[in-house]
């Protein structure tokens, strides 16, 4: 007798922790912000992190079991601040139409045919985590996490701990502007912010025109004008440049029709700065996930009523951050 939908989701492959791991392991293409390996990722046991302001510095602090002694804050820590990691859930389903007759190319195995069909599921869920991912991160870059729905903030960190936005205005519109000068105050108010630690370079995401605004300024171009026998003048330079100490770039993304960066603004941070860039990710709101230290994303199945289907649920618990926010420049024009 041939196994029922029922059987087939009974199997072990499709149980919460096969496919969490199933879910791990499957390919993305990655996001800009993923594949510069800035964030270091970090799990938690807990639903939230403290943080601490010290000396405009924001020091992350180690989560504890629920239950377990807190953190002490020393005489030399200034003020601490909780901050609940965000949970975001995703859902989708394998109805029994969608099985019916399944099978893998060449095998009458039921259990592979499925299994097909969910990873198909898994890897289209993922992509969507993926690209709300790299919008948070983007969020922390900035300063200001925004939710996924592009207007609510779910964090502010200039806000939370007192710490003024800083902010540089280009005039590119004046032929005069000392663009270099004025990239270079920026570099300085980064490396103040940041102290005594060192950074590999600084780098700087554009608006596309903030950034064409840059490129076809007169003391940019002149500065280029012999570069590789005019090279830079004559190539598509969205994929970035140096200059000035910076690394320039065209910043590509959107949700909801609404860009990620401002196409009228640019924002300035540090590459290399160990523990700088951290994302936290929870566990899952699951009896399996108690007491474990958050995973990037969680996946379990189970059936639907009237056995009409299988309900399949995904979740990421994560929370990007900046530990230094004084270093995240804003630049607009003028």
């Amino acid at each position: 007798m041939p196994p029922t939908l029922t059987d087939v989701f009974g199997l072990d492959a499709f149980k919460v922790i096969s496919l969490t791991n199933a879910l791990q392991i499957l390919p993305f293409k990655p996001t800009r912000i993923a594949s510069m390996g800035l964030f270091e990722d970090m799990g938690v046991l807990t639903t939230t992190i403290a943080m601490e302001e010290r000396d405009g510095a924001l020091a992350l602090l180690p989560s504890t079991r629920r239950g377990a002694p807190a953190n002490v804050q020393g005489p030399q820590k200034r003020r601490v601040r909780n901050f609940t990691i965000p949970h975001i859930p995703f859902d989708d389903a394998v109805m029994a139409d969608d099985l019916i007759n399944v099978r893998a190319f060449g095998s009458a195995d039921a259990e592979a045919g499925v299994n097909a069909i969910v990873n198909n599921k898994l890897s289209t869920m993922k992509g969507s985590h993926e690209v709300t991912k790299e919008f948070l991160r983007l969020g922390a870059i900035k300063g200001i996490i925004l939710d996924g729905d592009g207007s609510t903030t779910l964090y502010n960190l200039f806000t939370e701990f007192g710490i003024a936005q800083p902010t540089q205005e280009f005039d590119f519109a004046t032929a005069t502007e000392d663009v270099k000068g004025l990239i270079i105050a920026v570099s300085r108010v980064i490396e103040a912010a940041l102290g005594g630690y060192t950074y590999d370079h600084i780098h700087c995401f554009c608006g596309y025109e903030w950034f064409d605004a840059m490129v076809s300024h007169d003391t940019v171009k002149e500065a280029y004008d012999r570069y590789k026998a005019g090279q830079f003048l004559r190539d598509d330079n969205r994929k970035g440049f140096e200059y000035a100490g910076t690394f320039f770039e065209e910043y590509r993304g959107s949700i909801g029709g609404q860009d990620f960066i401002a196409s009228d603004e640019a924002q300035f941070f540090p590459v290399g700065v160990p523990g700088l860039f951290k994302n936290f990710y929870a566990p899952a709101d699951f009896v399996e996930a108690v007491g474990t230290v958050g995973l990037p994303y969680y996946a379990k199945s189970e059936l639907m009523p009237m056995g009409r289907g299988i309900q399949i649920h995904t979740q990421s618990n994560p929370l990007p951050v900046c530990s230094i926010p004084g270093v995240l420049v804003n630049a607009t024009v003028k």
